[in-house]
């Protein structure tokens, strides 16, 4: 068996991941859990985290290390935020402690906040260690796709520069299960032409949002679109929205995609509408983001794995 290292935690909104990672930083096992920071009960996380991996914690005796919302003010407690530009080493030097049980201590990664050339402030707390340890080049643009979207320029050794923050994903929830859009959808059916419509349509328009968005009903009532293509119409304009918003104030040719596959698919293929090229970061950033801190915070010292 090999030997453990560290306990690396990634801790968000819906989803719970832990990580046993041996000297090298690499897995040795991985237990996931349902228990998001929003489905835990009376903020019982610490009997969350034991109920997932206590005997780690009780028979391996390492350090602990969490990224994500359970550094938030919804969270066990709130890690604060570091100023941009930001690095992996001002990071580490500023985690969070708390006491999991005796002997145990959790550090959490702080998040990172940033006032936009828009003059708005962002925030955002996990992505900053998905981006560490994706090992992007600098001058690299990463676009982050989920409920909260993050586009994120980077600079020298991965600082994060800037970034802004899009709630698409959330907005398709909402709109799908709470607005009269809704009414007329039938879910579960893939209609990648309808898709790539409303990109185009929400690129054309994304100054436009408030009016272009009801194109999703008035679609549907004219029949241009049927009712298993309107949830991937919505789709498109408001992924196009986005794009369209974020090209508009910064051109770019190319940026990387970091993120679930099926919603970076969806990325890519309107971006490439968009004339601009991606490429795929590696889908385990989080977790060698995570030992990368650790390491620098001092917690634990990396060996090279040996070669066989």
């Amino acid at each position: 068996m090999s030997e453990a290292s560290l306990i690396a935690i990634d801790w968000g909104t819906s989803n719970l991941r832990a990580s046993l990672l041996d000297a090298a930083g690499r897995p040795i096992e991985t237990r996931n859990s349902a228990a998001g920071i929003m489905a835990v009960p009376e903020r019982r996380f610490r009997q969350v985290l034991l109920s997932l991996c206590g005997d780690w914690i009780d028979g391996r005796r390492v350090p602990l290390i969490a990224s994500g919302m359970i550094g938030s003010r919804q969270g066990w407690v709130e890690a604060p935020y570091i100023d941009s530009p930001a690095d992996l080493a001002a990071a580490a030097t500023q985690l969070t402690r708390v006491e999991v049980a005796p002997g145990a201590v959790l550090h959490i990664v702080p998040g990172i906040s940033g006032l936009g050339d828009d003059g708005v402030h962002d925030v955002m707390r996990g992505e900053e260690t998905q981006l560490w340890g994706a090992g992007l080049a600098s001058g690299s643009c990463c676009v982050l796709p989920g409920t909260h979207s993050k586009w994120v320029w980077l600079g020298p050794a991965g600082s994060i520069e800037r970034f802004q923050t899009f709630m698409t994903g959330e907005l398709y929830s909402v709109l799908t299960r709470h607005s009269i859009l809704g009414r007329l959808m039938h879910f579960g059916a893939a209609r990648p032409a309808v898709f790539d419509d409303g990109v185009r349509l929400g690129l054309a328009q994304h100054a436009n949002a408030a009016h272009v968005i009801f194109a999703a009903r008035t679609a549907g009532l004219k029949g241009k679109v049927d009712a298993e293509g309107l949830p991937d119409y919505l789709s498109g304009i408001l992924i196009g929205i986005e794009i369209g918003s974020v090209l508009a104030r910064h051109p770019l040719r190319d940026v990387a995609l970091l993120g679930d596959d099926a919603l970076c698919e969806r990325y890519r293929a309107a971006l490439r509408i968009a004339d601009v090229g991606t490429t795929h970061a590696s889908p385990d950033a989080t977790t060698r983001g995570q030992w990368q801190v650790a390491v620098q915070a001092g917690l634990v010292e990396e060996k090279r794995a040996c070669k066989v």
